[in-house]
């Protein structure tokens, strides 16, 4: 390499590092001397310069499989078989399976780049929806309940074909409250849709983002 793509390399490094006071410093110890090029006392400057630049492009690749929150190596994980998720719940709304069902696909399709397949995946999601309950939460000063809890409650078997180390069964829960006032039908499809919301959030860290 020539001694002037060299001084320029090290000056756009300088630049990119931020490091303006390292760049000017080169600058000006490198051009003391012959006044055609690099004085040998500032090569190792130089080279350490350039190898601080290597690195942290090294770095930036290293991390560039990370997508939108998601740590996954592409090289090795290609695909994800997302099953649908029955309703097992003794109470049932009819179209929260299909809420839930659509948002944890709709999750891995916009925040990941694996393609999704009926079978054979690299990774597998799938499981049922186990609970879906209300309950009395708080009581107003005359003694009447004030605010309604709706919770559900997901069981989920995540198995990771490339690194069985990371199987796992679990449950996953959300709840959302109303005020007694309100009827259940009004608030019903709102506050489902943001618990299954809440599920899948919770479902992708605990199988691709490794919170």
């Amino acid at each position: 390499m020539k001694t002037e793509g060299l001084a320029t390399a090290v000056e756009s490094c300088g630049l990119l590092a931020g490091s303006h006071a390292a760049d000017a410093s080169v600058r000006g110890s490198c051009r003391v001397g012959s006044g055609h090029g690099l004085s040998r006392r500032c090569w190792p400057l130089c080279l350490g310069l350039l190898a601080a630049c290597a690195t942290a492009l090294l770095t930036a690749c290293s991390i560039s499989y990370k997508f939108n929150g998601a740590s996954i190596d592409y090289s090795k994980t290609k695909t994800i078989q997302i099953n649908d998720f029955p309703i097992r719940s003794s109470y049932v709304w009819g179209p929260m399976a299909a809420i839930f069902n659509n948002q944890l696909k709709d999750q891995y399709a916009n925040h990941t780049r694996l393609s999704q397949v009926r079978r054979n995946g690299d990774l597998k999601v799938e499981g049922e929806i186990t609970r879906y309950e209300q309950r009395n939460k708080s009581v107003s000063a005359e003694g009447y309940s004030a605010q309604t809890e709706l919770s559900i409650t997901v069981n989920v078997r995540f198995t990771n074909n490339i690194n069985h180390d990371e199987d796992f069964e679990r449950q996953f829960s959300a709840s959302q409250s109303y005020e007694t006032t309100q009827s259940l039908q009004s608030v019903q499809e709102e506050l489902v849709t943001q618990m299954c919301k809440d599920i899948c959030d919770q479902i992708f860290n605990a199988t691709v983002a490794n919170w």
